[in-house]
């Protein structure tokens, strides 16, 4: 079979089950639960390379971002991995805009390939749903995943995060290399402060005191009054609630405050920040378009062809949306709010963590294989070429035992060539904080970049509500309580930053919460926590 396979009809163009080309020669296929004692025969090897000596054919299913292809399998590590382990991945590669409606064809008929890689394939909720199509993983880890097994034990939180309600794994891990703490961070037009003689703000004070000179002393010099102080996000970029403690790193409203999960929607900051938010809106210094526009018109203005327009947001990178004025902006320290602490989203430890990877299916008939096969990318030096790409191609190995990174080719961005030459995001890795620091990236771009800019904010990142998994019952009742709930939630901050009142209608507005179902709501994720706490 060819490496891309853009499938328009499943069904018969699945990848069924697996093949190899030299018979049966693994566990027996009825094998739904632990690995098969099958797994000893002549051919497989618990331990080494080769994992087998006649040549394994594993059918694998990959989701791509738009109409990237299957330029990854070119990567030389995943070629040299085939020709030392005698496993032959069939690659069958689906762009995401295609993949929905096939997803549901593909669960409905049951015709799994043997291995799922990357975790746009499936979501938690539709392993769950369907656990009859997914093998428990934790015999075969213990067996014939050393490197994953070591990994988890040198950092828990794999385990914690691969683990499902009924306690099994199901879905490998992924720790990714060179991962920042922070996550969007503030992000200021430094060549306007700089011409209104105005340093960086620190405090909740200086910049209410820097945006009111934004909005009215024309920084942007072209005589106008199109200086926009704050602009962000439709429903306004929660990122905005962070100096008063507020950090929502999983978009659910919950946080960990105090050791403990909190609702933020009924909380007391949550409260003073919509107060604070009100006085910035009513004075024009919050984008007055922010609750109607969209992203086109939001890019507009970050990209507004005469002149800066924009003053002060939250970003990944400020080289990220201002497009030509991109040069104007810095990143800052976090701004101290109102009981003189800094609190910045993220992940005290580091946004690497990623779980569903890797799924090996009751389809298959060799899952020791595939897990063998899967246990090969958790190492560091495996990670990081199914990251940036190759050894010899994308990066550089010296004689210090450091890594770099070439430089693209020209006319291709650094990011893109990752993309194209690697699993990047997707996929099993394991990079340790050990080997990172071998790893040498340019501060000035890409992934370098963020981990300089990281440094500004990696101090303050607060603890965020961990990324739990629900029970069936739960995922079925999630979307009868979040989407009356949101919704009301919206309508209510629009209104109060706006026009105010929160003091006036605060009490009746977390009733009304109560009265749909919010305490219900509040359990689940506090149930769901509670799980994510007990694994061991």
């Amino acid at each position: 079979m060819s490496g891309l396979a853009l499938v328009s009809v499943l069904g018969t163009a699945v990848l069924a089950g697996c093949s190899s080309d030299n018979g049966d020669n693994g566990a027996a296929s009825g094998d739904t639960g632990n690995s098969s004692t099958n797994a000893s025969n002549d051919n497989f090897h618990k331990e080494g390379l080769p994992i087998v000596d006649k040549t394994v054919t594993l059918n694998a299913l990959t989701i791509r971002w738009g109409n990237m292809g299957d330029s990854f399998t070119k990567n030389s590590w995943l070629q040299e991995l085939e020709k030392n382990s005698n496993v032959k991945i069939n690659w069958q590669v689906i762009s995401n805009t295609d993949w929905e409606t096939q997803k549901s064809v593909l669960l409905a008929s049951g015709k799994m390939p043997d291995i799922i890689v990357g975790d746009l394939a499936f979501g938690d909720s539709d392993i769950v749903n369907n656990l009859t199509l997914f093998r428990p993983l934790d015999d075969y880890i213990d067996q014939y995943m050393p490197n994953l097994k070591a990994a988890m034990a040198e950092m828990p939180d794999l385990k914690k995060l691969s683990t499902f309600p009924d306690g099994k794994i199901y879905s490998l891990p992924a720790r990714l290399p060179s991962r920042p703490y922070a996550s969007q961070q503030p992000v200021i037009n430094k060549e306007w402060l700089d011409k209104l003689g105005l340093k960086a703000p620190t405090t909740l004070d200086e910049l209410y005191t820097v945006l009111k000179a934004f909005k009215e002393q024309d920084p942007n010099g072209n005589q106008k009054a199109d200086e926009i102080p704050y602009s962000d996000t439709k429903d306004i970029d929660m990122n905005l609630f962070t100096p008063f403690g507020i950090t929502d790193l999983r978009g659910n409203h919950m946080m960990i405050k105090d050791g403990k999960p909190e609702y933020i929607p009924t909380s007391d900051n949550y409260k003073a920040a919509i107060t604070w938010a009100n006085k910035l809106y009513a004075e024009g210094l919050i984008d007055q378009e922010t609750f109607t526009q969209d992203e086109t018109m939001l890019t507009a203005k970050r990209q507004n062809p005469d002149a800066a327009m924009i003053g002060f947001s939250y970003q990944w990178t400020p080289d990220a949306v201002f497009g030509p004025w991109s040069k104007q902006y810095e990143t800052i320290a976090p701004i101290a709010g109102p009981d003189g602490e800094k609190y910045q989203i993220g992940d005290p430890n580091g946004l690497s963590f990623r779980r569903n990877e890797l799924l090996i299916t009751t389809a298959s008939k060799y899952p020791e294989v595939a897990a063998r096969w899967a246990d090969q990318f958790y190492t560091g030096e495996a990670s990081i070429q199914n990251f940036w790409g190759a050894i010899g191609t994308s990066i550089s190995k010296n004689d210090d035992g450091t890594y770099t990174l070439m430089d693209p080719p020209d006319g291709t961005s650094a990011d893109a060539w990752y993309w194209d030459s690697s699993l990047r995001d997707f996929g099993p890795k394991y990079v340790s904080p050990e080997f990172e620091k071998k790893i040498r990236l340019d501060p000035s771009s890409g992934d370098g970049l963020k981990l300089t800019l990281d440094s500004l904010g990696k101090d303050y990142v607060t603890q965020p509500f961990p990324d739990v998994m629900y029970t069936v019952d739960e995922y079925a009742e999630l979307p009868t309580l979040t989407t009356d709930i949101e919704s009301y939630i919206k309508s209510t901050r629009a209104k109060w930053i706006t026009k105010g009142g929160i003091d006036q209608e605060w009490d009746g507005y977390v009733k009304k919460l109560n009265d749909m179902g919010l305490q219900k709501l509040i359990q689940i994720y506090n149930d769901a926590y509670d799980r994510y706490m007990t694994v061991k």
